[in-house]
């Protein structure tokens, strides 16, 4: 058996059209920590012990990720792991009048997608 050669992610990379408008966004709706920002980039932390970052990158023709037509159902490149029970932090993002779509799924997997303020899909997966 092979031993992975890989242990995570360290940067999730998300077209935005002005960093320092979503990192307030990022960090006000999600939490995320700035890090680092300068003109074409915001480097913000997923949470205080998380060694992914997310990197909200200035784009010249800005346009929301978009994932390829399937059929296995998938519409969006990330899921992040919540820290508390998915049903709050849906209501959580309701409550910030985030534009989110219904909780699907079954009693092991449950998950849903977000968007945020330049229409980027993003998922929640418990």
């Amino acid at each position: 058996m092979t031993n992975a050669l890989l242990k995570g992610v360290e940067g999730i990379f998300i077209p935005v059209k002005d960093p320092a408008n979503s990192a307030i966004w990022y960090g006000d709706i999600l939490g995320f920590k700035l890090i680092y920002i300068e003109e074409e980039a915001a480097v913000m932390r997923i949470g205080e012990h998380s060694q992914t970052v997310v990197c909200l990158v200035r784009t010249l023709n800005p346009q929301p990720m978009n994932f390829p037509e399937n059929k296995f159902g998938v519409s969006k490149y990330y899921n992040f792991i919540p820290n508390d029970d998915i049903e709050e932090i849906h209501k959580h993002l309701v409550s910030k009048k985030v534009k989110v779509n219904q909780i699907s799924g079954d009693e092991n997997t449950k998950f849903f997608t977000f968007y945020d303020p330049d229409d980027n899909p993003l998922g929640v997966c418990q």
